[in-house]
């Protein structure tokens, strides 16, 4: 499940205003990706949930663009105007993350746009396994592209490492932000998802995913553990999570009952 590198040659145009400026950029593949910055908010570990959320949907065969490992050579955004802009992509050189970006994708409404079930209660379950915050109904971080759905943005998930301390703790707790989950309303089939996904996933799965983050993402000033050592608690997040998943199951149903 490795990602491919290529190297980033042109910026385009930030994407949206805020922390993370994700942006527009061509890369030497000649295709385009929305690139999330190292440099940027909350700098590697965002970049780290975004690619263990993206390779943990991909392997269940969820809907989301390639992610690539992006390089930005130190070079680069030096000819930028805009110094906010300049300042991000100097402290950003070296390994990035960039999604392939779906030209023409309209953002999903749930009002307007439909999701059938299994695929909603997918998602949730998704989202309730790696606790990813911002899937609401304020912020989809879903796209309808060529009439069908696809997830982006998981860079907000696995909270528990911005403190770092109670990860065990994290690992076991119910996740009561599903409540305000877009679809679940919709999620109607989640006993028969957590069947399926449960089965799924295992241990050497999830080894193997947590194994492909960069040690140049592992490298934080504000812990003094090593890069194996940071590995080693994703890994055991991601396990012991999964072994106790009725929990955060149990909290998507009750939530779910109290909604309709």
């Amino acid at each position: 499940m490795s990602l491919r590198t290529v190297n980033v040659i042109r910026y385009i145009t930030p994407l949206r205003e805020g922390g993370s400026l994700p942006a527009l950029a061509e890369a030497d593949d000649d295709f385009k990706y929305v690139l999330k910055f190292r440099g940027a908010g909350h700098g590697v570990k965002a970049l780290i949930a975004e690619f263990l959320g993206g390779q943990i949907a991909k392997f269940l065969e969820l809907p989301i663009p390639e992610l690539v490992f992006a390089n930005l050579d130190e070079a680069f955004g030096r000819t930028e105007a805009d110094e906010e802009i300049q300042d991000l992509l100097q402290f950003s050189q070296g390994l990035n993350l960039g999604l392939h970006y779906l030209s023409g994708a309209i953002t999903y409404d749930a009002a307007n746009n439909d999701c059938e079930s299994e695929l909603a209660s997918k998602i949730v379950w998704l989202d309730s396994f790696i606790t990813n915050v911002d899937r609401t109904f304020k912020n989809t971080n879903l796209l309808i592209w060529k009439k069908e759905l696809w997830l982006i943005d998981h860079g907000a998930s696995f909270y528990f490492h911005h403190s770092w301390d109670n990860w065990k703790a994290s690992a076991v707790t119910p996740f009561t932000l599903i409540k305000d989950h877009v679809l679940l309303p919709k999620a109607s089939q989640l006993e028969k998802v957590h069947a399926e996904f449960t089965t799924k996933l295992t241990d050497t799965v999830l080894r193997d995913i947590v194994n492909e983050i960069p040690e140049d993402w592992l490298h934080w000033e504000d812990r003094d553990l090593l890069p194996e050592e940071i590995k080693e608690v994703y890994f055991q997040f991601l396990s012991i999570r999964l072994a106790n998943a009725m929990v955060f199951l149990k909290q998507a149903q009750d939530a779910r009952t109290a909604l309709i």
